[in-house]
């Protein structure tokens, strides 16, 4: 198993380097500034395509994250290019949010308060002060810390709200996607509200963020996992009462994970010891999403046992971590086994060989899911993260 995890750990490392290469290569938008919006399945750039912040804040965390690890300066100078086109043309100093997207004149176009967005700028900006230290990157970190606090927590009911109009008054469509259940509090906001907080506490020790971590974790553990089943609930309204959906493998898998690393962050010794246990209960009920091939399925509705039936690239990327984690935990061999069974699925279907980077996924036949190479939502984040943290958690 050593030589098998030696050869992992040397493969994920080239993969890192070709998953930035791809980034590096063909997504620098020398004509408009920043990064280019949005590249087809085709491998064509989609001229004047907006530019979505969550694809930038997520470029600007990928690049600096790297940078810790490869030590390349062409990483850092990427990583510095993100967070100048951030906090020039989506930061909104006026009202102090984010704007969802902006035009290819760089001028804002949607100017709703997402805050899944602003959460993942928090995640990009003290990644980049972690190697930089500029101190305009913590500042607007912090700016938009406090804006959350300020305007999406809930000091009733505990929790966050999902959206907000530009001056920060209530909005209708609170969806991130289409394909959202339009509800006030949503499992993927949280998550990535405690990911991005969590970040910045390793930044910056702050008492009072630490305070922030702690009761967000405690709501997650309370509202979002549901420990009969080992599955997350996803929609809610303000009251917590729960709108039942899909079961997303995907967030379950990567929830296993992450909240864990957040409570680890948080040094509260009792949550660690609850999200430890979710950890390995949710890579358990996991299994039940994957294929005798190594893939995880992206969702089931249970309503009527419906899969649906697609591998896409990001389950995959956190598969691989949530298992790797379950196995550290346990010492059991069998989450190894779907590491790298998952790896192999992942480099026979998911990986671009010809062009880099990797596809959206497969649907059930294998045969290409022909969305974005690059967009609003295809970014180098999960699965340079993958790469990331697989090659820091397997020893030498």
């Amino acid at each position: 198993m050593s030589a098998k995890l030696k050869q992992l750990k040397s493969e994920l490392s080239a993969e890192l380097d070709a998953i930035l290469k791809y980034w590096s290569k063909h997504t620098l938008d020398n004509q408009n500034g920043g990064f280019i919006g949005q590249i087809d399945f085709n491998e064509q750039i989609i001229a004047n395509s907006e530019k979505g912040a969550v694809l930038n804040a997520r470029i600007l965390w990928s690049f600096s994250a790297s940078y810790q690890i490869t030590k390349n300066e062409e990483h850092k100078e990427l990583a510095k290019r993100a967070f100048e086109f951030l906090s020039k043309y989506f930061y909104d100093t006026e009202f102090g949010g984010l704007f969802w997207s902006i035009n290819i004149d760089k001028t804002s176009k949607d100017t709703k308060n997402q805050i899944y967005a602003l959460a993942f700028a928090i995640y990009g900006l003290s990644e980049y002060y972690a190697i930089s230290k500029d101190e305009k990157a913590l500042e607007i970190a912090f700016n938009l810390y406090l804006k959350i606090q300020e305007n999406s927590f809930d000091p009733e009911n505990k929790g966050y709200f999902e959206a907000f109009t530009r001056d920060w008054q209530p909005i209708e469509d609170l969806r991130l996607s289409e394909k959202d259940a339009n509800e006030k509090k949503t499992m993927n906001t949280h998550l990535h509200i405690v990911e991005a907080y969590a970040n910045l506490f390793k930044v910056w020790k702050d008492k009072t963020l630490q305070k922030d971590i702690i009761e967000l974790l405690k709501t997650i553990n309370e509202h979002f996992i549901n420990t009969e089943t080992g599955h997350l609930r996803l929609f809610f309204d303000e009251n917590w009462i729960e709108k039942p959906d899909v079961i997303s493998y995907g967030h379950d898998i990567e929830a296993a994970w992450l909240l864990l690393q957040c409570a680890e962050i948080s040094e509260d010794k009792n949550l660690i010891e609850i999200y430890k246990k979710h950890a390995i209960q949710m890579a358990e009920v996991t299994q039940e999403g994957l294929d005798t091939d190594g893939g995880l399925w992206y969702e089931l509705d249970p309503k009527n046992n419906e899969l649906i039936a697609e591998k896409h690239w990001w389950v995959q990327a956190e598969a691989m971590i949530g298992f790797y984690n379950a196995y550290q935990l346990t010492g059991d061999e069998k989450f190894l086994d779907l590491v790298l069974n998952n790896w192999n699925f992942t480099k026979k279907h998911i990986l671009d060989k010809q062009n880099g980077e990797w596809f959206w996924g497969v649907y059930k036949d294998y045969s290409l899911i022909e969305k974005d190479k690059a967009g609003f939502w295809k970014c180098p984040y999960h699965n340079s993260r993958a790469c990331l943290e697989l090659i820091q958690r397997i020893p030498d």
